[in-house]
């Protein structure tokens, strides 16, 4: 079965992530891919960050007995691999799992005003923007080696660090207007240093400069979840609407379907697309462990 239109078709490999049996990712919220197009995916479960090859092969794993609930991951340019952890804390990996740098304070949430819910469902009753964290949910770095992080579930700000992980600046508060949010679900830098962050519960991508400054939004893209810039600039926005791709200027050039639970989305360097998919199942919510497809590959057709 293929998805997607024009240039942009794709076609599902089928059982691609292979892994010992008795092993599970469960639910998946966010995948990185390096720059020898090894994918890191990050789950709820026994063994957090699984790291494949391009045929789906298990590299490695690690990440056991660290984190308490997994949420974003990426990968630098430099090889560095951030994690963020819905504790309140992000950490930054060598490739084999060595901690090497760690921000914010474990089981201390930032003061928002955040209510947590029962089993982590979604709120957005954060009534302030705080200091980091609370409830981070992604990590980039910039050109130069700055460190912005989304916070994300229980906050509504922008975080930017120096690379040693000293605290610059914070952006955000609650609400619908230009830099405002309502869960900064997701962080992306493009190669003009700008920052876009996926503004989930209002729908849109807002991008930023450097220093915070707000300077567009994309609207009507029904709860962004993740974002991925490719090298060609070319845009990938994956949501409750599917996933869209656009031009780094906003034309959309595709459209394609996506599972059901699609929280995650990487592209490599051929232009397959990875999907993590998040069905509840790690706090049992809908019940139901899909196996190797909470992360599917898509294959780009030429």
């Amino acid at each position: 079965m293929f998805y997607g239109a024009r240039k942009y078709r794709y076609e599902l490999v089928d059982g691609w992530a292979k892994y010992p049996e008795g092993w599970s990712l469960l639910d998946l919220p966010m995948i990185a891919i390096d720059s020898q197009d090894r994918v890191y995916a990050i789950s709820r479960g026994a063994h957090p960050v699984m790291v494949f090859d391009r045929d789906g092969n298990l590299l490695t794993s690690w990440g056991e007995g660290v984190f308490k609930r997994p949420h974003g991951i990426y990968v630098s340019p430099g090889g560095s691999v951030w994690c963020a952890d819905d504790y309140h804390l992000v950490r930054k990996f060598t490739p084999e799992g060595k901690l090497l740098l760690t921000l914010g304070n474990k089981d201390q949430p930032g003061d928002t005003g955040y209510l947590q819910q029962a089993n982590f469902l979604v709120s957005t009753t954060t009534i302030k923007g705080g200091p980091p964290f609370c409830r981070p949910t992604g990590t980039a770095e910039s050109s130069s080696g700055e460190i912005y992080v989304s916070d994300g579930y229980g906050n509504c700000r922008v975080h930017k660090f120096t690379p040693d992980g000293t605290l610059l600046l914070s952006w955000g508060e609650p609400g619908k207007g230009p830099g405002q949010f309502r869960i900064p679900h997701q962080i992306r830098i493009d190669k003009q240093d700008r920052v876009w962050i996926a503004d989930r519960e209002n729908s849109r991508i807002q991008i930023f400069d450097a220093q915070g400054k707000f300077l567009t939004q994309w609207v009507d893209l029904q709860r962004p979840n993740d974002m991925w810039i490719d090298d060609e600039e070319t845009v990938y926005i994956c949501g409750q609407g599917g996933v869209h791709i656009f031009t780094i200027d906003g034309k959309l050039l595709a459209r394609c379907d996506s599972p059901k639970g699609a929280h995650g989305i990487a592209v490599d360097s051929r232009g397959d697309l990875y999907i993590g998919t998040f069905v509840g199942t790690s706090y049992g919510i809908d019940g139901v462990n899909v196996g190797s497809r909470t992360l599917r590959k898509f294959a780009r057709k030429t």
